[in-house]
């Protein structure tokens, strides 16, 4: 049954989805839209998420404050970097960050925080997944910048997740 219907609510969901976009219960649209909701999720099944296995739930909940804390500290210096935009202009930078973190969820997590913390903007990962291509709103120091996002960000999710 798992093999025909790996995510039997998404199939529910296509289905009854399909129907009230159509406006119509007449079995032509019943059967396409339950042949969408078998085949839709059958096609998408390898993109997935894999499994997760989180080995420090405690430092998951001292990196979830630390990013909250951050997201408003954040919100506080590009508002205030923005209304002093022409006493002094902000110094936007493209920064590379060497990465040792390599678990795909632990990066989907650190692709998540740096574009939710504002004045960061997660640019590129590269193939290897070595180097994350960042663009920062308003930088000081590259080498500070780079120590930071590793100490705080990097470092913990590789506890969490490797």
């Amino acid at each position: 049954m798992k093999r025909l219907f790996p995510a039997p609510l998404l199939s529910l969901a296509l289905w009854l989805l399909w129907l009230v976009l159509n406006l119509s219960l007449s079995p032509g649209n019943l059967l396409l839209g339950a042949l969408l909701g078998v085949v839709a999720p059958l096609l998408m099944k390898p993109l997935g998420p894999l499994p997760v296995r989180i080995r420090r739930p405690g430092v998951m909940l001292k990196l979830f404050l630390r990013v909250g804390c951050d997201v408003v500290s954040s919100n506080i210096a590009v508002s205030w970097t923005v209304w002093n935009a022409k006493r002094r202009p902000p110094r936007s930078a493209f920064v590379k960050v060497p990465l040792d973190l390599r678990d795909a969820n632990g990066l989907a997590a650190l692709s998540m925080i740096t574009t939710v913390i504002p004045g960061t903007v997660w640019s590129e990962l590269a193939l290897d997944r070595s180097v994350l291509l960042m663009h920062v709103f308003d930088l000081n120091d590259e080498a500070q910048f780079i120590e930071h996002f590793k100490h705080c960000y990097e470092r913990p999710l590789m506890e969490i997740f490797q």
